[in-house]
């Protein structure tokens, strides 16, 4: 589980980290991240899950499995940065995509910074 500061819970600020954020994709995920410069707040994850993924089960479960592999990422990602995960398909592990995904996009945004 996400503690409370470190859920993107808004609808603007998803829409806002996928249209203007950096992305990195995969045959399963794409990543996006925006970085906040003006702010010292924590980062914040979201995710998407959507219904090709799967029925309410399946989404639920891949979403709680993205949040807990989400949860060791939080140390390397910029203070005021917004991440979205969205889920294209299910695969049994998303741990190592996971990862490189997001060190992709931590890097694409510290060059541009």
């Amino acid at each position: 589980m996400l503690p409370a500061k470190n859920r993107l819970r808004a609808s603007k600020d998803f829409a806002l980290t996928t249209k203007t954020g950096f992305r990195a994709t995969s045959l399963t995920l794409v990543v996006y991240l925006k970085v906040n410069a003006n702010t010292s707040s924590a980062p914040q994850i979201g995710l998407i899950v959507n219904k090709s993924v799967g029925g309410s089960v399946v989404r639920h479960r891949v979403s709680r499995q993205l949040r807990h592999l989400a949860l060791s990422h939080i140390p390397i990602l910029p203070n005021g940065g917004q991440l979205v995960i969205r889920v294209l398909r299910k695969q049994p592990s998303f741990e190592t995509e996971l990862r490189e995904l997001i060190e992709k996009v931590v890097g694409k945004s510290s060059v541009n910074a």
